[in-house]
Formats: C-alpha cells, structure tokens, sequence
C-alpha cells in the first residue's frame, strides 16, 4: 500500500488588505504581533508576515486583488492572557470588538474587526 504524504504543519494564513502598510501597523502595534517577513513582489506589492512573538502560524497580510472583497471572515483566533483585558485595548485603539463570550467550559473569546473589516477572533488561554 502507498504511504500518502501528509501535511506537517500549517505555516502561514493570508488576510486580504487594502493598505498594506496600515495592515502592518495595525498587526503590529495594535495586536502586538512581530514583522517576521517583508520582501518586495513587484509592482509595488509586498510580501509581508507577522507572527505571535516566539513564533507559531503566521499571518500574510496580502494585497487584496482589484474589486476583491476584503472585511472576509477570516476564522483566525489569536490567542491572549486576559481577553476582556484585551478587548479594552483593542477599544481603545479605535478597533470594533464584540462583548466577550462565556459558556460553561469553554474558554472567553470575542470577535474583533481588523482595519480592513477582516473578522478575526480573540481566544483565552486557559
């Protein structure tokens, strides 16, 4: 029998964005992420990569096509310490955040809208 080749390892997730350079600094200063990759592709288009600080699955934040939709649901959940802690900073840093969820043995989480629209959600750690 042939041994099918498995996936190891989700590396990175493309976010669709209009400015990439507002995306970078919202990714960056707002979320906390680090810029691990940012190399030009062209046409004045980049590749760009964030990531949580100690690394993991990365974000590509990747320029949205002429006519393509951004504000996607992206279904990333990022991960923090303290998620109505959270919440306020991302209030305060004039992103829209839904009130957090709590239901018997699941972990606080909410849904946030990044600079572009993108739905990502926040997720307690445990």
């Amino acid at each position: 029998m042939t041994q099918v080749p498995l996936v190891t390892r989700v590396r990175t997730i493309g976010v669709p964005v209009r400015d990439q350079d507002k995306a970078l600094e919202f990714y960056t200063t707002v979320l906390g992420l680090d810029k691990t990759l940012d190399v030009p592709m062209g046409s004045g288009r980049r590749w760009i990569e964030v990531s949580p600080r100690g690394g993991g699955t990365t974000v590509a934040l990747t320029a949205a096509k002429p006519g393509a939709p951004t504000s996607v649901e992206t279904g990333i959940r990022l991960c923090v310490n303290d998620a109505d802690a959270f919440r306020q900073h991302l209030l305060g840093n004039g992103a829209s955040a839904d009130e957090v969820l709590r239901w018997p043995g699941v972990p606080a989480m909410f849904t946030f809208r990044d600079q572009d629209g993108n739905g990502l959600e926040i997720v307690q750690e445990a």
